[in-house]
C-alpha cells in the first residue's frame, strides 16, 4: 500500500468546528467530470470543476471511493486504501485537487472503508495462498462450512446484495462477505487490522484531507464466537435491528464497535485542527447518536430524515427527535434527501405512499408513472427546508440541478452487483450515479469528450450546469441563493416550533427567521415576516402547496 507523504496544509488558524453547520457535498468520482476522455469521471475533472463547488456555496466535498478497485461495488471494493485508482488519476493529482479546493475556501473528506477490502487486496490474496489457519487469514472471517464434508455455510447469515453472505475457497474453507463476495469481510479482532486503519487515518490526514465518511461504521464489530448463531429467515439483513435487543445481533451495531472509534479519535484529534468524521450507521436513531459522540466520530447519518415522508407529522417528530438525540450526545444533527446509494428524493417524495422503490425501478419507473415537474417542486421546497435546520446538510451531486432518478437504464448497462446477485430482481443503484450533465450538447453533455460509462438520457440537457447558469428560477440558482443566505442568517443550533395551519411546517431559528413549508394542497396566506427566499413564486401573496419560504430580516444585497 502506497506510503509516500507531502507536508500538509497549515490548516490551524480554521474554526475546528467547522463541521458542526456546514454544507457538504458529496462527489460519486467516476460521475462527477472526466478530464481524460475514457467515460469515467476522474480527479483532475473534480480539480477542474471545483469552482463549481466555491460558485455554488457549500463549506466542503465528500468524495466516494476513488482507490484502486475492481469495480465489482461502484469502488466501495477497496484494493488499496492508500492509493488512487489509475484509471482516475494519481497521488500527485490527488494533491493538485486538495491543494485548489483549500484554496478555494473549500474542505475536503474522503470515504474510508473499513469493513471489508477487495478481493484483489493484497492481504486476501496472500490469505487465499496461506492456507486454512494462517496468520493472514485471521485479518479475516474464515471458517469451515457445516455437513459432513463442510459442504454447507458456516451460519444462514445474508448478504446485502442477495444470496450467502459466504463463499466456499479450493481448499474447502468459506469467508465472509456481509456484501458482494469481491468484498472479503475483515476481522477486527485482529490487531494488525486495526494498526493498518490508524495508518490509512493519518495517511490522508497528512495529505491534508479535513475528515472522513467512515462506510458501514456499524459493521465492524462481530459476534465470532462458535458455533456461530443462525438468523433465521425474519432477521436477515439491517432492518432486524429494530427488532433484536439492542447490540445482539451478531454482525451489526454491536457495541464493541465504539471502542474501535474511540480509538480513531485519538488519532483524528492529534492533529491540528482535528479531523472530523461522520458514521453511515444503518441502525435506529437512539443507536445511531452513539456513533456520534464526542469522543468517537462526532456525527452519524440522519437515515430517518431521508426515509421520512412528505407529511407534516412524520417531519416534524423526527426533526424533534434527531435534535433532541444528538443535542443529548454532544453531536450536531445532520440531514440528507440524496446520495448513491438512494432513488434520488426529485423523484422518490412524488412515489405514492407504500410504493415499493425497487419494484418502481424495476418497472423502469413506470408503474407508476410520476410527475418530474411536481418531483422538482417538492425537491425544491424540501432543499430549502433541509437548509433551514441546525447542523450540517449533506448535499449529493446533481441534487442543485434537481436531476430525478434515471429509472429506465436499459438491463444491458446495468453496473451494480445488486442486480445480478438478486437473480435480476432489484435493478440497484445506477440510477442515481449517472454522470453529471455540464453542458447542453455534446456526447456526454459536457461530463467529458467522450461517451460516459453510463448514457444520460436526452432530458439531461435541460438540467444541465450550462442551461441554468444565471437563469431566472433556476434550480441551480435556488441552491447558489439559499446557500448564500444560509451562511449570513446561522445561529445557534436550536429552533422554536410555531403555531401553524394544517399542513404547515413551521419553525424559527435563533436571530428571528423562519423557515415556513406548506405540504397542503391548497395555499396558505405567510405569517409576518419579510419575504428572503421561496423555492416556487407565491401565489397571489400566498405561499403555495410543496412551496418553502424563509422569513426575516434581509442581511446585505442579495
Amino acid at each position: 500500500m502506497t506510503e509516500r507523504t507531502p507536508s500538509a496544509p497549515d490548516l490551524s488558524p480554521k474554526d475546528p468546528n467547522w463541521w458542526r453547520q456546514a454544507v457538504i457535498y458529496q462527489i460519486y468520482p467516476r460521475s462527477f467530470a472526466d478530464a481524460d476522455g475514457d467515460g469515467l469521471g476522474d480527479i483532475r475533472g473534480i480539480t477542474q470543476r471545483l469552482t463549481h463547488l466555491s460558485t455554488l456555496g457549500v463549506d466542503a466535498l465528500w468524495l466516494s471511493p476513488f482507490y484502486p478497485s475492481e469495480l465489482a461495488d461502484g469502488g466501495y471494493d477497496v484494493a488499496d486504501p492508500r492509493d488512487v485508482d489509475p484509471r482516475l488519476g494519481t497521488l500527485d493529482d490527488f494533491d493538485t485537487m486538495v491543494a485548489e479546493a483549500h484554496r478555494l475556501g473549500l474542505k475536503v473528506l474522503v470515504d474510508i472503508v473499513p469493513n471489508h477490502t477487495s478481493d484483489q487486496h493484497v492481504w486476501f490474496r496472500e490469505a487465499l495462498r496461506a492456507g486454512p489457519g494462517s496468520a493472514a487469514r485471521d485479518r479475516y472471517v474464515f471458517r469451515d462450512g457445516r455437513g459432513a464434508q463442510g459442504e454447507l455455510p458456516p451460519s444462514d447469515w445474508q448478504s446485502v446484495f442477495g444470496g450467502s453472505a459466504w463463499r466456499r475457497v479450493p481448499d474447502g474453507q468459506w469467508y465472509l462477505h456481509v456484501f458482494a463476495p469481491e468484498q472479503p469481510d475483515l476481522n477486527w479482532e485482529n490487531e494488525e487490522v486495526r494498526a493498518d486503519f490508524r495508518t490509512t487515518l493519518r495517511f490522508w490526514s497528512d495529505r491534508g484531507v479535513d475528515g472522513f465518511r467512515i462506510d458501514v461504521a456499524h459493521g465492524l464489530a462481530k459476534d465470532l464466537t462458535e458455533p456461530l448463531r443462525d438468523l433465521g429467515e425474519h432477521l436477515q439483513g439491517e432492518e432486524a435491528l429494530v427488532t433484536m435487543a439492542d447490540g445482539t445481533h451478531p454482525f451489526y451495531d454491536r457495541d464493541e464497535v465504539h471502542e474501535i472509534y474511540r480509538d480513531w479519535r485519538k488519532v483524528l484529534d492529534a492533529y491540528t485542527p482535528p479531523r472530523m468524521a461522520v458514521a453511515e450507521a444503518w441502525v435506529p436513531n437512539h443507536r445511531r447518536v452513539l456513533y456520534a459522540r464526542p469522543d468517537e466520530l462526532g456525527q452519524a447519518f440522519n437515515f430517518e430524515y431521508l426515509k421520512t415522508g412528505w407529511s407534516v407529522g412524520e417531519l416534524r417528530e423526527v426533526i424533534t427527535v434527531s435534535l433532541d438525540t444528538a443535542r443529548a450526545a454532544g453531536a450536531s444533527a445532520t440531514w440528507v434527501l440524496s446520495n448513491h446509494d438512494v432513488v434520488r428524493h426529485a423523484s422518490r417524495l412524488v412515489l405514492p405512499e407504500g410504493t415499493d422503490p425497487d419494484a418502481w425501478l424495476l418497472s423502469g419507473g413506470r408503474a407508476p408513472a410520476i410527475d418530474d415537474a411536481r418531483g422538482l417542486r417538492r425537491a425544491r421546497a424540501a432543499t430549502l427546508l433541509m437548509l433551514a435546520l441546525p447542523g450540517s446538510s449533506y448535499v449529493y451531486q446533481g441534487e442543485e440541478l434537481g436531476l430525478p432518478e434515471v429509472a429506465d437504464l436499459p438491463t444491458e448497462v446495468l453496473q451494480d452487483p445488486i442486480w445480478e446477485q438478486t437473480g435480476h430482481v432489484r435493478k440497484g443503484r445506477d440510477g442515481c450515479r449517472v454522470p453529471l450533465p455540464w453542458t447542453r450538447t455534446g456526447p456526454s453533455y459536457g461530463f467529458g469528450p467522450g461517451a460516459a460509462w453510463l448514457p444520460q438520457p436526452e432530458s439531461f440537457a435541460a438540467y444541465s450546469v450550462q442551461a441554468q447558469d444565471e437563469a431566472g428560477g433556476s434550480t441551480l440558482e435556488l441552491y447558489r441563493a439559499a446557500l448564500r443566505l444560509r451562511r449570513k442568517l446561522l445561529g445557534d443550533e436550536s429552533l422554536t416550533w410555531a403555531e401553524s395551519a394544517p399542513g404547515v411546517l413551521h419553525f424559527v431559528r435563533s436571530g428571528g427567521w423562519s423557515c415556513v413549508t406548506n405540504l397542503s394542497g391548497e395555499p396558505v396566506a405567510l405569517p409576518p415576516g419579510e419575504l428572503l427566499l421561496t423555492s416556487a413564486p407565491l401565489e397571489n401573496g400566498h405561499l403555495g402547496p410543496d412551496t418553502t419560504a424563509w422569513l426575516g430580516t434581509r442581511f446585505g444585497s442579495e
